[in-house]
């Protein structure tokens, strides 16, 4: 992990509402059950995708959707990265 101070004007835009995904990998199936997640801070959203994954017993993945130059994609947040099925 590394940290550096930064200039907080460096930055054009934030807004405080975000749009999750959530993903629940079942590895035995190679199957996975998605989700999007509006209306709640990241904690919350944590906290639900682990309680999830921990009752269904699959992995998760969470994203938090973003647009670049109006293409949407998402940002890993927590949880599996890269191929789950690897």
């Amino acid at each position: 992990m590394h940290v550096r101070g930064v200039d907080p004007q460096d930055v054009t835009w934030e807004q405080d509402g975000a749009t999750y995904r959530a993903y629940f990998w079942d590895r035995s199936a190679r199957a996975s059950d998605e989700y999007e997640v509006t209306g709640a801070d990241v904690e919350d959203v944590l906290a639900w995708a682990r309680a999830k994954a921990e009752e269904t017993g699959s992995a998760y993945t969470l994203y938090v959707r973003v647009t670049d130059e109006g293409r949407p994609g998402l940002v890993r947040l927590s949880g599996v990265a890269g191929d789950p099925f690897a």
